[in-house]
């Protein structure tokens, strides 16, 4: 049997930790799903595992590319499967971990990403006008071109609506029907998924002091780095805890209201991550508070179940 453990949740709630202990109990390796940790340098604004710990426990798809480099859905799923093939080959279990939906529907659906050459001239100008006016003149393109897709995207995603009406550009087809496939599941694998959560409250209170912690360990200073070597309009930059921090280096907001944004706008992504999840009926929930955030008795549970 092909078992593959899946580890998501939303940011913030314990999934590092908890895919450390199982890979330990396992003697295997991790996989990142995030769609961010992706990026070289960008090591505080996304939580990534410690150097440390990488050479400890073998980590892939985390700083493959340059923050100026492409890197999509399509290039995770064919990265990902190759590793999962390899993996399983050597009889180790793979962990997936993270909490980038469409990164982890790439692997536990059939999803076919057909797509034309990237288009960047075009894409730029759509940035471009998100930049000037606001997310409403590329909702309106999107909807006027295709509007059944608005019924999946969540409006607030600049990149995805801007993705939906790049794949139309380049390919002539609508986006939408290109993820009416998304409930096909993927059998080829046995898939063990498991979705960390907590009551609301303390969660968004774990990530406010999740952001004071990246103030205090430097993510300013990492951002400063990071202009200095790359363009801050690259997509990469437009991020959650990297663009608010420019806004501020640019003199556009306040540290306070930089600070508040951090905040409200991680807030948010943990809901949207939730609302994703619970989309898919194979995914067991674990309330990580019941196990009174004791992370390897959760491991043990999950172990049980994989070996039941």
């Amino acid at each position: 049997m092909k078992d593959v453990l899946l580890i998501v949740g939303p940011t913030g709630v314990g999934k590092t930790k908890l895919s450390l202990i199982l890979a330990n109990l396992l003697q295997t390796e991790i996989i990142s799903a995030d769609s961010m940790q992706i990026y070289r340098g960008m090591d505080i604004g996304t939580a990534k595992v410690s150097k440390e710990m990488q050479k400890k426990i073998k980590h892939y798809l985390i700083d493959i590319v340059k923050p100026d480099q492409e890197y999509n859905v399509s290039n995770f799923q064919k990265d990902a499967f190759t590793i999962i093939d390899q993996m399983l080959q050597k009889n180790k279990i793979p962990i997936i971990v993270g909490g980038t939906g469409l990164y982890i529907n790439s692997i536990v659906y059939e999803l076919n990403f057909e797509k034309g050459e990237p288009d960047e001239e075009y894409r730029d100008k759509l940035w471009d006008s998100y930049d000037a006016k606001g997310i409403n003149p590329i909702l309106d393109k999107l909807h006027q071109v295709d509007p059944e897709s608005l019924k999946t995207i969540d409006k607030n995603n600049v990149k995805r609506i801007i993705r939906a009406l790049e794949y139309n550009h380049t390919t002539g087809k609508l986006y939408s029907e290109n993820s009416k496939n998304f409930r096909q599941e993927n059998i080829d694998y046995n898939f063990h998924i498991y979705c960390l959560y907590e009551d609301r409250a303390k969660l968004y209170d774990r990530i406010n002091c999740r952001v004071d912690t990246m103030i205090s360990e430097g993510l300013i200073d990492e951002v400063k780095t990071l202009l200095m070597m790359y363009d801050k309009n690259n997509i990469a930059f437009k991020a959650i805890g990297y663009k608010e921090v420019i806004d501020y280096l640019d003199n556009e907001i306040s540290f306070e209201e930089m600070l508040m944004l951090l905040k409200r706008n991680s807030r948010r992504l943990a809901k949207r991550q939730y609302t994703w999840f619970r989309r898919d009926k194979r995914i067991k929930w674990i309330d990580i508070e019941e196990y009174d955030y004791d992370f390897d008795k959760i491991a043990n549970k999950i172990m049980r179940d994989i070996y039941e």
